[in-house]
């Protein structure tokens, strides 16, 4: 979408910061013994209380409505059974749709003490994705983003996944245009004033080479390095990019 009026921007403002509430709620709870499927269940009657729908089960037939990806799993974990376990590294990806407006937002956190080298990457997938969010704006290219993106990454010797990627956000979750998280400088669709996309890099230890679980959603590295994730949805503006997903 490219907003262009008050209402589509404050529409959007609500859904996504409803989001990141969410958010910071389930990584206050996500603690040893907890298992992703009772995340999700507080995700759920927390959307629900809302009046909101469920982005990833209503528009993807995803099996739950957040993702729970848990140490080498990069993204699309399906919330079960798992109990975390001290030390583990836990990326949430959560959406909602409120008021016919689209939130989506991803964190990734430690479950208690973590591995110094584990803490390293949480910080740099962090980082990378504020690379990309001061790389978006107005009379850029895409491709700008993923540059930004990568060259974080690449210089603390980490991967970028490129097979998942942003996309553009709305009164649906995927809308144009692609936003890959690796890219070339000056290249791809010129960005305009009040476009709104998700900037969403998972960065893993090894080799970004990815395989799917049994359960067709799961997916994970295939060296068992592990992975972190983080998203914001961002509006463009004059004066850069606005994180509508924040509180």
């Amino acid at each position: 979408m490219v907003a262009t009026t008050e209402a589509e921007r404050a529409g959007l403002r609500r859904a996504n910061q409803a989001t990141a509430k969410l958010l910071q709620d389930l990584a206050i709870l996500a603690r040893p013994g907890v298992t992703t499927s009772e995340l999700n269940d507080y995700a759920m009657d927390y959307i629900t209380k809302l009046g909101a729908k469920p982005v990833f089960a209503t528009e993807e037939g995803f099996p739950g409505c957040i993702n729970t990806s848990v140490n080498d799993v990069a993204v699309h974990g399906v919330p079960g059974k798992q109990k975390l376990k001290l030390g583990d590294v836990l990326s949430i990806d959560a959406g909602m749709l409120l008021d016919s407006y689209a939130g989506d937002s991803t964190i990734t956190i430690a479950v208690g003490k973590i591995a110094p080298k584990h803490q390293y990457l949480i910080e740099t997938a962090h980082e990378a994705m504020m690379a990309g969010i001061q790389a978006a704006r107005p009379g850029r290219r895409i491709g700008d983003i993923g540059y930004a993106i990568q060259q974080v990454a690449w210089s603390r010797g980490f991967n970028v996944v490129r097979e998942y990627i942003g996309h553009g956000l709305g009164h649906v979750m995927h809308e144009k245009p692609d936003v890959p998280n690796v890219g070339r400088s000056g290249t791809g669709p010129r960005i305009p004033e009040g476009l709104v996309i998700t900037i969403e890099p998972t960065l893993v230890e090894q080799s970004a080479r990815m395989k799917v679980d049994p359960d067709g959603w799961s997916v994970r590295t295939r060296d068992g390095g592990w992975a972190a994730q983080f998203e914001h949805t961002v509006i463009v503006t004059r004066h850069g990019a606005e994180i509508l997903s924040s509180l």
